[in-house]
């Protein structure tokens, strides 16, 4: 030890493995064990609340509003590895004709299945996503997804999705959604 590393007066060197007074050493586990603990004690979700019934042919979902910022954009870009420069890059972009940089194919296909599982619920899935581009998601623009239930079968629901910004319709198309056990 050197004089730079001896403890000042009134301060002793704790070790990081002994628990200390009034500290109880937690298990690597902690917050997995402290979050189930606590999905098992709340209040029934939203989206099970919400829906009070098995959805039928006709049902329409509530809208979901999403900004379109540049970092949303970006982001999406990055996460789904598409490094084209027109969704990130506003003179790349204007290079090659577009007024800025614009939303990616798959963080649109994220978006359109993250509305579904907020409605359906974390243990649905995603059995099929047919979905085409319109008109483009600019930075500061807004785009309001909606959703209509179009047929309900054999434990899934077909529902058409149609995603809208201030240019037109940004995004069309059906997914097909398995439901969880005791739904449909």
């Amino acid at each position: 030890m050197t004089a730079g590393d001896a403890p000042q007066a009134g301060h002793e060197r704790q070790r990081a493995d002994v628990p200390q007074a009034g500290h109880e050493r937690q298990r690597a586990d902690a917050p997995q064990a402290a979050h189930e603990r606590q999905r098992a004690n709340a209040p029934q979700a939203d989206h099970e609340r919400r829906r009070a019934h098995a959805p039928r042919p006709g049902d329409e979902l509530p809208t979901l509003t999403i900004p379109i910022t540049r970092t949303l954009i970006v982001a999406g870009a990055l996460a789904s590895r598409d490094y084209q420069d027109v969704h990130h890059d506003t003179e790349a972009a204007q290079q090659k004709g577009s007024p800025e940089i614009f939303m990616n194919i798959l963080t649109t296909n994220g978006l359109v299945g993250r509305y579904l599982t907020d409605h359906f619920g974390p243990r649905c899935t995603l059995r099929k996503v047919a979905i085409r581009l319109g008109a483009p998601n600019y930075p500061g623009d807004t785009m309001v997804l909606s959703g209509t239930v179009t047929e309900v079968t054999d434990g899934t629901a077909v529902v058409r999705v149609v995603g809208a910004n201030g240019l037109g319709n940004h995004v069309t198309g059906t997914v097909t959604v398995g439901l969880p056990e005791g739904t449909a």
